[in-house]
């Protein structure tokens, strides 16, 4: 072998070594919060299966998949796994889950059902008003609120000890109403208490929920009407041409 070939086959080799280890493609869906993400709405759909003739089984499989949004919540903290794909699930688990509940909860009060209405009306509304503000503002994330745009959603998207409780209560309330659709679990003493005991919180989730959407009106708005200012428009309505 010429000298040549033996100092090029060993440039060959030395460039070789020197090139990092390929990097492994990460995959999003397998992340550990959404695989919990997954759970969760493998839980819900089976409490839905059993929500009609089994109230324990559907109040046990429902509470479990609620829980487990504050532990992929914690885990995509603690791993460094927030994703934006995450916490659209959580989102969208949140809305249909509770949407369905408060769907049966009104065929079992049918004098309710305006009510039960109302609160799915609003509960997509605000949340989705919300979601597109923050993404019209530039937010990174939806429970990112300058206090001086609310001090109310502030502190409920800042403190995840309040943005649980307020949640929990919400559903607990209402997985309470359901226990008290059937019967036989009118007559027990704790669906009463759970019940008496989350209604403020749950309401408080509602005007919550009305502030959220009333601040997301605002933001957009105002998006508006900067558009318009940047195209010259504001001010011209009502001029006309001689």
């Amino acid at each position: 072998m010429s000298k040549s070939q033996g100092s090029s086959s060993n440039g060959g080799l030395q460039t070789a070594l020197q090139k990092p280890p390929q990097e492994l493609e990460e995959n999003i869906f397998l992340f550990v919060p959404n695989l919990i993400g997954y759970s969760r709405v493998f839980l819900a759909a089976a409490s839905l299966y059993y929500m009609k003739q089994h109230p324990i089984t559907c109040f046990i499989l429902y509470s479990i998949s609620c829980l487990l949004d504050a532990l992929d919540g914690y885990f995509a903290r603690s791993l460094n796994q927030a994703t934006k794909f995450g916490a659209v699930l959580d989102m969208v688990t949140d809305r249909c889950t509770t949407s369905c509940l408060l769907c049966y909860l009104a065929s079992a009060y049918p004098q309710f059902a305006v009510i039960g209405m109302g609160l799915i009306s609003l509960d997509l509304a605000s949340h989705y008003m919300h979601m597109y503000a923050s993404l019209e503002s530039g937010s990174k994330s939806h429970k990112l609120v300058d206090q001086k745009r609310s001090k109310i959603l502030n502190l409920y998207y800042s403190n995840n000890k309040v943005l649980f409780l307020f949640c929990a209560c919400n559903e607990l309330f209402f997985l309470s109403v359901y226990l008290l659709a059937f019967p036989r679990l009118r007559d027990q003493w704790w669906p009463w208490v759970a019940a008496v005991i989350t209604a403020p919180l749950c309401f408080g989730k509602q005007v919550i929920s009305v502030v959220q959407m009333v601040k997301a009106a605002h933001v957009l708005a105002e998006g508006d009407l900067e558009a318009r200012r940047k195209q010259g428009l504001v001010g011209s309505a009502g001029k006309r041409g001689d």
